[in-house]
């Protein structure tokens, strides 16, 4: 099976990429990450995890923190041209980028791949592959709704960060569940965080 690129960026919002990433360390054989600098500032605050600065730390503190095997999380730099993802030639089975900044999905829209972040995505759209962008910002300007029109038109997943209440959440984890299920539904990755709607 071919990997899943995992892209994370500096709006608020890091349990949902931390759920999805611990649920795909469940099933998926290998994953890759790509993190930007505000990211990693965010991830500080929003959750108990320090991935360090360098490359390398971070993959070992993220292997570390979900519990998953040696090997199954590759950790790319931004300007790591070198990285699998950056060639249509080895594009990965899907990309999410979990939270998406405006400014990633402005970037995106646009045909802007200056950092690998953006080129991941860029071959991803091209090569045809799945690509789903979980916006964290409220609310949107018209720049912003154009943007994701466009996205959509090539068949993007816009996917707002958006849970529902009538599972009847007991928690804020809950909530964030029914965010990463919704995402691991369009990845055709089976889970348990949330049980199908049965009227």
């Amino acid at each position: 099976m071919k990997p899943i690129a995992i892209a994370l960026t500096g709006a608020s919002g890091m349990p949902y990429a931390i759920t999805l990433l611990k649920e795909l360390v469940k099933t998926q054989e290998l994953i890759y990450v790509m993190i930007s600098t505000a990211a990693n500032t965010v991830i500080a605050m929003e959750t108990d995890l320090n991935l360090g600065s360098d490359t390398q730390s971070v993959e070992q503190n993220l292997t570390q923190y979900l519990g998953a095997k040696d090997g199954q999380i590759e950790v790319f730099s931004k300007n790591q041209w070198t990285a699998p993802v950056a060639s249509g030639s080895n594009p990965p089975r899907a990309m999410v980028v979990v939270p998406c900044t405006m400014s990633t999905l402005s970037a995106i829209a646009n045909g802007h791949a200056d950092n690998l972040m953006h080129r991941a995505a860029d071959v991803v759209i091209k090569e045809q592959k799945k690509l789903i962008l979980v916006p964290r910002e409220t609310p949107y300007s018209a720049i912003h709704l154009e943007n994701m029109l466009k996205l959509s038109r090539l068949g993007v997943v816009i996917m707002d960060a958006n849970p529902a209440f009538y599972q009847n959440p007991q928690c804020i984890q809950d909530l964030v569940n029914f965010v990463v299920a919704r995402i691991l539904d369009h990845l055709d990755v089976n889970h348990d965080l949330a049980a199908p709607w049965q009227g």
